[in-house]
């Protein structure tokens, strides 16, 4: 299974949920585009916080120098993102591949994350409570829905808010993999407790 997680925008929670899904399911990582933060990439964050020994963290396609859209660190730093030399890696694992921001970041003058997302990805998108993030979230899974693109579902994250959950899920007919509370930190005790409840749901997949 090769599951796709993104985001309805930026620093909602998508590589806490992506390490509790790969911990879940001691499955292999990949982030294809890592801008800006280096020594400490998501790549580093996955590996620090998940405690199986079946996990593989594969190199990113790109890591770029500077915390900016894709796009523009990748200009910065004399290169144009090419999708045709973004290989996905080979594993008879269950793969994670963690995206960049929301679907529409732009990776060069053409393409954009959602053209990363390949038809045989289940996407995950990942909900982070706050005024707007309604709208942002239907967007989201309308616009992966027109690219004929399979939704997994949603993880919430945040404090819990019953009425944005269920006016999403009641909107779109996805299903709910779980919430991630607010934590006071993420360690692999705390990934672990929710890779435990979410493992059912992402089996079930």
């Amino acid at each position: 299974m090769k599951l796709f997680i993104t985001g309805i925008g930026t620093d909602v929670g998508k590589t806490v949920a992506s390490a509790i899904v790969t911990e879940a399911l001691e499955a292999d990582y990949w982030k294809p585009i890592q801008a800006g933060d280096l020594e400490n990439s998501d790549s580093h964050k996955i590996k620090s916080r998940i405690s199986n020994n079946k996990s593989h963290i594969f190199e990113n396609a790109y890591a770029l120098q500077t915390p900016a859209s894709p796009h523009y660190a990748a200009h910065l730093d004399g290169v144009t993102i090419d999708l045709k030399k973004i290989k996905e890696p080979e594993t008879k694992n269950h793969l994670v591949i963690e995206g960049a921001g929301g679907v529409f970041v732009p990776l060069n003058d053409n393409d954009c994350i959602i053209d990363l997302i390949q038809s045989d990805y289940k996407v995950i998108v990942v909900s982070r409570h706050y005024l707007g993030s309604i709208n942002h979230t239907l967007l989201t899974i309308e616009a992966l829905q027109n690219r004929k693109l399979e939704i997994a579902g949603v993880i919430f994250s945040g404090d819990e808010n019953k009425a944005t959950e269920e006016i999403i899920l009641s909107k779109t007919g996805v299903k709910c993999i779980g919430r991630i509370d607010n934590e006071p930190y993420f360690d692999q005790n705390v990934i672990r407790y929710y890779a435990d409840k979410f493992r059912a749901n992402l089996l079930d997949l």
